[in-house]
């Protein structure tokens, strides 16, 4: 009985030949994908130089920085666009044809495949585990070379900023979407106001710091004036923050939730949970890179078969047409359930589970039939 098992699950030189063919596509895809979103951000970049000393030099190590950032994001769709074009190759060449004459079943075709995937997606998760986050923090502070000079942000002190004789940090600048559109909010926030003679004049202490267009209001504050006499201290649930601070500066400058590794994501949840504040969207992004690699699988598992049809019959166009579209289908549905359940107070694991179960089911519904 194993031993049957084992002949059925060993790496045969069949499984070579696919692996190689499907490579060099999947490859190909790849970089092209990386390369035009690289290419795309880099021709944005291009308008800030001139600003405050930014210049063609920091443009290009921005764009550099950010590249396993999104190498790590392209390649669920590198991983299917590219599998469709390799096994198009073997269809083209009549090997697939071979194959299946030979008694390959479908499915053996698709693991071999997907096998091939998940060995790359090994060094796609270590990859968006490290140099990725680590490359994105680099590239934030060079993006604030085009802002006045006077934000800084430290892996361990959270977000400094200079506004007049007054002096703010924050321990977490925190990016997320309100109502379609990305807002930041500051946790932890303190504000050290100085006079000319460079003495501490005031300091306010906020739990929260919450923008609305360019206006920004401080929660659960305790400002305390300081003088020669003594300090004077009092407590407003919400108090104006007259700030220079520009909401669209920080907003380029902190890191996504999506962006961050989960050690970072789960320090921030905990860190959220800690002061009782919400942690929804990191919650959403830590489920969602955490099953990023099974999602990534399923999917090219899934897709597979539906273009044997299409492999045997169409050009390199029509598998091109074929994978992007699949990509772009399965990207709104997964964007759709998560959204869904996020509205409906799901719970994030839940959520972001649903669309794996949903390839699971739809690739044992196939596999079954055939």
């Amino acid at each position: 009985m194993s031993g049957a098992v084992w002949q059925r699950v060993r790496i045969k030189r069949v499984d070579w030949l696919i692996a190689v063919t499907v490579l060099g596509g999947l490859l190909l895809t790849w970089l092209v994908l990386t390369g035009l979103d690289a290419f795309i951000q880099f021709a944005g970049q291009i308008g800030n130089i001139g600003h405050n000393g930014y210049t063609l030099g920091n443009a290009v190590a921005y764009i550099v920085l950010t590249i396993p950032r999104r190498a790590y994001q392209w390649f669920v769709f590198a991983a299917l666009i590219g599998s469709l074009v390799g096994m198009g190759a073997l269809a083209a060449t009549g090997e697939l044809t071979a194959l299946r004459a030979a008694g390959m079943s479908k499915l053996r075709i698709c693991l071999s495949v997907t096998g091939l995937v998940l060995v790359l997606m090994i060094g796609v998760f270590i990859l968006g585990e490290t140099a990725a986050p680590a490359g994105d923090q680099r590239a934030q502070q060079v993006q604030l070379r085009r802002t006045a000079g006077q934000l800084h942000l430290r892996q361990n002190g959270g977000l400094w900023a200079r506004d007049g004789n007054d002096i703010i940090n924050a321990k977490a600048a925190l990016a997320h979407l309100v109502h379609g559109r990305p807002e930041v909010e500051l946790a932890d926030v303190r504000v050290f106001g100085f006079n000319d003679a460079g003495e501490l004049t005031s300091f306010r202490n906020a739990r929260l710091a919450t923008q609305e267009g360019k206006v920004w209001t401080l929660h659960d504050v305790r400002d305390t004036a300081v003088s020669p006499s003594g300090a004077v201290s009092t407590t407003h649930a919400q108090q104006p923050w007259k700030t220079s601070l520009d909401p669209d500066v920080l907003e380029a400058s902190v890191a996504h939730p999506e962006y961050l590794s989960l050690r970072d994501l789960s320090r921030n949840i905990d860190y959220l949970r800690a002061n009782r504040q919400n942690p929804g969207a990191y919650l959403n992004a830590y489920w969602t890179r955490a099953f990023y690699p099974l999602n990534t699988l399923l999917l090219v598992l899934c897709a597979l078969p539906f273009g044997f049809g299409a492999l045997r019959s169409g050009g390199l166009g029509k598998r091109l047409f074929l994978g992007v579209i699949v990509a772009i289908a399965w990207y709104f549905i997964q964007r759709a359930i998560i959204s869904t359940g996020t509205v409906f107070g799901a719970p994030p694991f839940t959520v972001n589970l649903i669309p794996a179960l949903l390839l699971l089911a739809i690739a044992v519904w196939y596999y079954r039939r055939v």
